[in-house]
């Protein structure tokens, strides 16, 4: 397909190849001395594209070169203006068609990709209603004419057709697809036969027919051989748009897709096929009456419209038919690629039509219900409660959302995308046919994506067993509630119910919001392989606690008996933070009331003379007074005023009250040196050696020994009942009172011994 200047007739196509071959040398050796000197092609660009032009190869240089090429051609006399666009214009028509087994075809250019069938549908209108041109609307009203689309057509092409040709909604007719036989995601075609017969009896006429060769989601094909039967029977034009078209130009075409050649026009879109950028969408079509195809606006005599094709007109040349066919070849290898790969993967189900030539992989993560067959690949079992499959869809629609953008990040040359499809749910979808050309993907690639399923498949595995544990343990827990959202992957979501919480009310919650703020941070700082987040970013619903993906067995009942005892820990500290202002405020005013009381209490005693200056310190001298050391303190824990004398005689400062203990868990786990939080028992283990089994049972029994040890002496150590023989606490207390009284004088230092079983 090469074409040289000395095999081009018209010397305007001579000039422009010899330009076109300085331009690509300048552009070579441009290339080559920013290599040299280690630089990219975008670092020369200022303001914000710099550093952000994508490397698009020198056939993408070609196609952008194109586009300043035709504006340049655009300042020609007329004359050969329109001798060159239209030879541009039928040289490239007649390679797309040759090269796609299009035969006989006219060519339309555009730039979106739907323009080209909103043209196809206004001249299948003027070519079913003559009268149109005249009479317009009223024509039309009188015989509705009917479109039909696929249910798989891609979301919004309906409502962009009713806009661009000014039909209601009611002209559009949606096929379902199989439910019984064949893909769930091809046409139902004795559903469309019923339609179309129903439409007729109805005295609307039936126009145009869109089908897919690779629906949009899942790149299946419809059964196009069957559809141009139908078209040909009711008089239909049958239109065929899809990725699966590209693979036309290889020597092996699905006979599904082969029959896409007899039909009456068909949509292809080469640029990202073959990765260049700013290259028109083609559609291709068989019409004998220009007149028609004038109106309906598929061909035009602006020299202007036919210099659209001028990027592509380049880019074929550059590329030739063996750079096109082995673009698009590789594509599809990547594609068998993937799918002989997964093949050998657990817990992923493939959704692909054609196991031999489908060029898009759309699979799944799945988990294998019980009581249901593995080579069902993930059936519910009859006996499954409606609600529990549901769940566990709703599970998985999270975990395999998780997947695709895990997988996204970590091989981001591979082009996966995301999607969510009506009965299958989310799927991770790799059609390299749109991206590989782009990005530059290649059979490594490949093996690297299957590399980091397979490292993602245990945490998605271990994390979906543990989420029905885990909800259980919460129901049995007080205090703690669980929140059901399908849309978070992690083990499951919990929110604390303090003692303001108002579980009937949506409106935030400011003491909430304070009590996971703190219970995420104390969950952070244990350093477990758990990750905590705090959610919902929307303000609809109260604060949360989102635990995230688990690797290794995790003991569900400590962590979620960690949570509630952290927050119950924490709002009862807020809750003495809150109220201690009020308090102290309380005791300071009582405080002073009482010292005021003690301060008239002493000038009583002391009389009205010792007030006097000079007679109160006669008779301080000759009868002195002796100065009772009375004073208040403060007890944050009680809250209550006590006296200071204690203090001031037994040299030894009053506990008071003895605090609350800090609340903990009645199953506090015992753990070994370097194990991390919330990881179940090394006890019992298969993966250890017998040594290392050994040694660890022998130092947890110690611990447990010990701990158990320790807690009966302090049950001992409180216990209200007195021991036999010994004294009640009472009397030991008076008693030892008593005795350091009597010591007093003769020691400046009073000891104070308590009994030994009161300390």
């Amino acid at each position: 397909m090469d074409v040289s200047s000395d095999q081009i007739a018209d010397p305007t196509l001579a000039e422009m190849g010899k330009n076109l071959k300085e331009a690509m040398k300048m552009l070579e050796d441009s290339q080559r001395t920013e290599e040299e000197n280690g630089k990219k092609l975008s670092g020369d660009i200022p303001g914000p594209l710099q550093g952000r032009i994508q490397n698009i190869g020198e056939q993408g240089h070609i196609a952008l070169l194109g586009h300043s090429l035709g504006a340049y051609i655009s300042t020609l006399d007329k004359e050969r203006l329109r001798k060159l666009t239209t030879r541009i214009f039928s040289d490239t028509t007649l390679w797309l068609c040759r090269i796609f087994r299009y035969e006989n075809g006219c060519a339309y250019f555009h730039e979106d990709e739907r323009e080209g069938l909103a043209k196809i549908c206004r001249l299948a209108i003027h070519s079913r209603y003559e009268d149109f041109v005249v009479d317009g609307f009223n024509v039309l009203y009188n015989k509705k004419p009917v479109i039909y689309l696929s249910a798989a057509a891609r979301p919004g092409l309906a409502q962009y057709l009713c806009n661009q040709l000014g039909l209601p909604f009611p002209c559009l007719s949606r096929v379902p697809c199989n439910t019984m036989f064949g893909s769930q995601h091809q046409m139902d075609i004795a559903l469309l036969e019923k339609l179309i017969k129903d439409d007729i009896e109805r005295g609307k006429l039936p126009l145009l027919l869109v089908a897919n060769a690779g629906t949009a989601a899942v790149g299946h094909t419809d059964k196009i051989g069957r559809l141009k039967e139908l078209c040909e029977q009711y008089g239909i034009w049958l239109h065929v748009e899809g990725v699966n078209l590209a693979t036309l130009a290889l020597g092996y075409v699905s006979s599904s897709v082969l029959a896409a050649t007899k039909c009456d026009s068909m949509t292809l879109t080469p640029g990202p096929w073959l990765g260049l950028p700013a290259v028109p969408a083609v559609t291709l079509y068989k019409h004998d009456d220009p007149a028609l195809t004038l109106v309906a606006g598929l061909t035009s005599n602006k020299p202007a419209d036919k210099l659209r094709a001028l990027p592509l007109w380049l880019s074929l040349q550059y590329l030739g038919l063996d750079g096109i066919v082995e673009r698009i070849k590789h594509a599809c290898q990547l594609s068998q690629r993937l799918q002989e790969s997964l093949k050998k993967v657990n817990h992923i189900k493939i959704l692909v039509e054609d196991e031999l030539s489908s060029p898009v992989v759309v699979f799944r993560f799945f988990q294998e219900l019980p009581g249901s067959d593995p080579a069902l690949k993930a059936v519910p079992a009859p006996n499954m409660a409606p609600s529990t499959v549901g769940r566990e869809g709703h599970s998985c629609d999270a975990l395999n959302r998780w997947l695709g953008e895990e997988l996204k990040q970590l091989v981001p040359v591979s082009g996966l995308t995301v999607m969510d499809l009506e009965a299958e749910g989310v799927c991770v979808r790799f059609s390299p046919l749109m991206t590989a050309a782009v990005l530059g993907t290649r059979g490594e690639d490949v093996d690297q994506l299957v590399a980091c399923i397979e490292g993602k498949l245990p945490v998605m595995t271990c994390t979906l067993q543990l989420r029905e544990e885990f909800k259980q343990e919460v129901t049995r827990t007080a205090g703690v509630l669980h929140v059901d959202d399908p849309n978070w992957p992690g083990i499951g979501v919990v929110r604390y119910e303090h003692a303001n919480d108002d579980k009937n009310s949506l409106k935030l919650d400011p003491e909430g919001e304070k009590i996971h703020a703190g219970l995420l941070k104390k969950l952070n700082e244990l350093e477990s392989d758990l990750t905590f987040k705090m959610g919902p970013e929307y303000k609809s619903m109260k604060s949360c606690i989102y635990i995230g993906m688990a690797s290794d067995e995790v003991d569900v009942s400590e962590l979620v008996e960690t949570i509630a005892v952290t927050a119950r820990e924490i709002e009862e500290n807020s809750r003495l933070l809150e109220n201690m202002t009020e308090v102290v405020r309380k005791g300071i005013q009582e405080a002073q009331v009482q010292l005021q009381k003690a301060n008239e209490e002493r000038l009583l005693e002391e009389g009205v003379l010792r007030q006097i200056p000079v007679v109160g310190s006669v008779l301080n001298w000759f009868s002195p007074v002796q100065p009772s050391q009375k004073g208040r303190t403060f007890n944050l824990t009680a809250g209550s005023l006590e006296s200071t004398e204690h203090t001031y005689v037994y040299k030894v400062q009053d506990t008071g009250v003895t605090p609350p203990q800090t609340p903990t868990g009645s199953r506090t786990k015992l753990r070994l040196p370097g194990q991390k939080p919330f990881k179940k028992s090394l006890r019992g283990s298969d993966a250890l050696s017998e040594t290392s089994s050994v040694s660890h049972t022998e130092d947890l029994e110690k611990m447990e020994h010990l701990s158990s040890g320790q807690e009966q002496e302090a049950l001992e150590a409180n216990s209200p009942e007195p021991q036999p023989g010994a004294p009640a606490p009472q009397e030991a207390e008076q008693t030892g009172t008593f005795q350091n009284i009597a010591q007093g004088p003769e020691d400046d230092r009073p000891q104070v011994e308590e009994p030994e079983n009161l300390r």
